[in-house]
């Protein structure tokens, strides 16, 4: 595994390469929130295998699971320096199996709408090592496919 540099929530303004999505969710906010923190979440991303947590419930700041990607191709393993139970959950990658980013991490915000629905936003950032620099349209795509099938999950539009 090759370690990837810890960061924290400027990333999220600072990082070269970011990828962001927000959706409105017709179902309310704690359901959204049950199922991005459920034992296989995100199992629904065809592009991922399912959240497999490390770390026992209840989850909080330091926090830690393994997602395997592009169908095990790359395996990473996430520490979360953020936890706002409910609403904001943030990680950065620590180690990986292939040297392709010198540093990645996601963001989660779930909010409640007027409607009685929600808002989720999610965003990716990273730098890509010089190895990993010329997958950036692979990386763009991978990010597509992950928003697009959590609005299909989630009915968002």
């Amino acid at each position: 595994m090759f370690s990837l540099r810890p960061c924290d929530a400027s990333v999220f303004d600072t990082a070269p390469t970011r990828y962001t999505d927000v959706m409105e969710i017709p179902r309310p906010a704690p359901e959204v929130w049950k199922a991005l923190v459920a034992d296989d979440a995100l199992g629904w991303c065809r592009m991922l295998g399912g959240a497999k947590w490390t770390s026992p419930r209840p989850f909080g700041v330091g926090t830690t699971r393994t997602m395997h990607v592009a169908f095990g191709s790359l395996v990473i393993n996430e520490t979360f320096f953020r936890w706002e139970d409910g609403s904001r959950k943030s990680f950065y990658v620590n180690h990986a199996n292939l040297p392709l980013f010198r540093y990645f991490a996601e963001d989660y915000l779930v909010e409640t709408t007027p409607s009685g629905g929600s808002r989720f936003t999610w965003t990716l950032a990273g730098e890509s090592t010089p190895i990993g620099a010329p997958g950036a349209p692979i990386l763009g795509a991978l990010c597509q496919s992950l928003f697009k099938d959590t609005r299909t999950y989630f009915n968002a539009r």
